[in-house]
């Protein structure tokens, strides 16, 4: 009978002590989950509540505060905040993805294989592609459009350089856009040889061409989207920042977010058009658990592998040329004035040290000591060393892509000669502010974010080149690289509050590995695989 009683006696405490513990939608346990907090603290253990993070703590300390249906036990697998890819274009990268794949390529005659064999599979009526990059050719120069023009005699062709700041079109294309020898665009460039166009236009010429490519529809934007989330879930990424949107398609991913179908996280940088000033800029900060709109996206200049960026100096290799402005300085302060009024953040791609320096400029017309706007300058690739320090007298964002050094390394030198040693330093311009976000300006990059932390500590490609990195003395910490693309990167688009690090009352936005990116073997991180993807606590990959 006594011992009766002490069994009833203790199924009632631990069911006493069981109502007592809060309930959690999901519980994880003996984790090593790296909470990116102010003070990079280690947890075993972490509850989801609503979506969001509940609680931090030891595996026990967690069991003996809440208790859920679905628990699961890591067994030491490591967690981080999911990854946020501060500079891409996401619905570009997704619109991309049927079209010809030309990165890679070898020569010339590769990229118009490609093309053939891609037509063959995807008949369209424009042919497209992109990824060239003649700097990896043997013949590193400016194709001419004479065997395009062989293989595909009626059909337009218009195919994008890696950067997209160049493209190539055949006859059929310029002559459908009524480009000839004698026309002229400004900010922009259509290359002539023999009183004929060879097809590669530089910049702003490229518009001539591509708004005679019907639009993709809604419905082909909405897949573009869908596909370009599957992709990007399975690298561990749960937030974008897609560097320049129109009006409809900043709409079609609200709608797409708000029926469900769009999980992504997303900060939307607007296009400085008409539409997006009436619709968006005019009625002030645009805000949803998934979207962020709230940022102006501009160019000052092109890009240095098509010498279209804008220089202080001439290029090395071309010595009358000076890149190119892509826009009028009346222009570009007239588009900042509107985002200052209006309280938005500018986001400027800035290539050259001629850009950076014209930007900075027309900032510090509206930026004062201390403020809070971060403003930001895109790339920030080339910069005079005279200007670095103002990045931080202003307090102006370096948004960086580490792996555009480690792709440009091994020809931008013939570009910058002495230069080269002010350009891709990440580290000089970490420490103006004391932070700055990282991304890959995908499609142009590969999406997978781990290549840009491994670039960033390793400053090495892939193949493990150079030996000893590349301008080391800029690499970025372990920490520094987590948190750029993390935290920071959360923080570049205002988000800091309820994203990019594991915190209690932020979104249950996270990532598996069976990795310690702190500690593993440097070479080994771009061969890491996500294990498993998680928004709002709901595994998504």
């Amino acid at each position: 009978m006594k011992k009766n009683f002490a069994i009833i006696a203790l199924i009632t405490l631990i069911m006493m002590s069981c109502s007592k513990r809060k309930h959690a939608d999901l519980i994880i346990t003996n984790a090593t989950i790296y909470t990116v907090n102010s003070s990079f603290t280690v947890a075993q253990s972490m509850a989801v509540v609503n979506g969001k993070v509940a609680a931090i703590g030891t595996t026990e300390s967690i069991l003996n505060e809440f208790q859920s249906d679905s628990i699961l036990d890591f067994s030491g697998l490591f967690v981080y905040p999911g990854f946020i890819d501060a500079h891409c274009h996401f619905l570009g990268y997704g619109l991309n993805l049927p079209k010809a794949q030309l990165s890679g390529a070898k020569t010339w005659d590769e990229v118009v294989k490609r093309l053939e064999a891609n037509q063959q599979q995807y008949p369209t009526t424009w042919v497209e592609g992109r990824g060239w990059n003649q700097n990896e050719w043997n013949v590193k120069e400016f194709p001419t459009n004479e065997l395009l023009n062989r293989m595909f005699p009626n059909k337009p062709v218009f195919i994008v350089r890696i950067d997209g700041h160049a493209a190539v079109a055949n006859d059929k294309a310029l002559e459908i856009a009524d480009i000839n020898a004698n026309t002229k665009v400004e900010g922009g460039e259509i290359i002539v040889k023999n009183n004929k166009p060879t097809g590669v236009l530089l910049d702003n010429a490229m518009e001539i061409v591509r708004r005679c490519i019907p639009k993709p529809n809604g419905q082909t934007k909405a897949n573009a989207l869908l596909n370009a989330q599957k992709n990007c879930f399975a690298v561990g990424l749960t937030g974008v920042q897609d560097a320049g949107l129109d009006a409809d398609e900043v709409a079609l991913i609200d709608s797409l977010q708000q029926a469900g179908k769009l999980k992504m996280r997303i900060n939307a940088m607007l296009n400085p058009t008409p539409e997006n000033f009436e619709k968006y800029i005019s009625k002030g900060i645009f805000k949803t658990n998934r979207l962020t709109i709230r940022s102006i996206k501009i160019y000052a200049d092109g890009a240095l592998g098509s010498r279209g960026a804008f220089l202080l100096k001439p290029y090395s290799d071309d010595l009358k040329n000076f890149g190119i402005q892509v826009e009028t300085t009346k222009k570009l302060d007239s588009i900042c004035k509107m985002a200052f009024d209006h309280g938005y953040q500018v986001c400027t791609h800035c290539i050259g040290d001629a850009a950076v320096r014209q930007m900075l400029d027309i900032y510090s017309k509206y930026l004062t000591k201390g403020n809070d706007l971060r403003w930001r300058i895109e790339h920030s690739q080339v910069v005079d060393p005279n200007d670095l320090p103002r990045y931080g007298q202003y307090g102006v964002i370096p948004s960086v892509q580490t792996t555009h050094a480690t792709s440009d390394m091994f020809w931008a030198d013939e570009r910058l000669g002495n230069r080269i040693k002010y350009a891709y330093a990440y580290q000089d311009l970490l420490k103006q502010n004391g932070w700055l976000p990282n991304g890959s300006d995908f499609p142009i990059e590969n999406i997978n974010p781990l290549y840009g932390l491994y670039a960033g500590v390793a400053r090495k490609n892939l193949q493990g080149e150079p030996a000893n990195g590349f301008q080391p003395e800029n690499a970025l910490t372990r920490e520094q690289a987590l948190r750029a693309m993390t935290i920071w990167a959360a923080k570049a688009c205002f988000n800091e509050n309820e994203k990019g690090s594991l915190e209690p009352e932020k979104f249950a936005d996270f990532v598996v590995l069976n990795v310690d990116l702190m500690k593993q073997d440097i070479d080994q991180i771009p061969k890491t695989k996500i294990l498993r993807t998680y928004v709002n606590g709901d595994r998504v990959f």
